[in-house]
């Protein structure tokens, strides 16, 4: 009984789980995003070889952002990120009008349109 009124609490109040995979061209500012999420300042920033990992408080979800490197070399990795996640932020640098094709390409490739 105890067991069962302790699991009903938790799945009402407890905090939810979220997996987040945020990914998208170079120099887009994923990195910078995900830091003013977390730290709620701009920090500088260098590129990402590989990806950055960190947990974002939010009400009662916890989100895990996955911070994945854009460069042209990784990409072809982002789809094993892709695997039980729970959302996809895809970051377009919306002042590099050059490369917004690009960034819708590389964004078909990855959910398969």
């Amino acid at each position: 009984m105890g067991l069962t009124i302790s699991s009903i609490f938790g799945r009402l109040f407890g905090k939810k789980q979220m997996r987040i995979l945020m990914v998208g061209l170079d120099a887009a500012g994923k990195t910078t995003i995900l830091y003013k999420l977390k730290l709620g300042e701009i920090v500088t920033t260098i590129p990402t070889i590989g990806f950055n990992v960190e947990t974002v408080e939010y009400k009662n979800i916890s989100f895990t952002v996955w911070d994945v490197g854009g460069q042209d070399k990784i990409r072809p990795l982002w789809r094993h990120y892709f695997q039980n996640t729970q959302g996809l932020i895809f970051v377009v640098d919306s002042n590099d009008r050059e490369r917004v094709a690009e960034s819708a390409e590389e964004l078909s490739k990855m959910v398969g349109i």
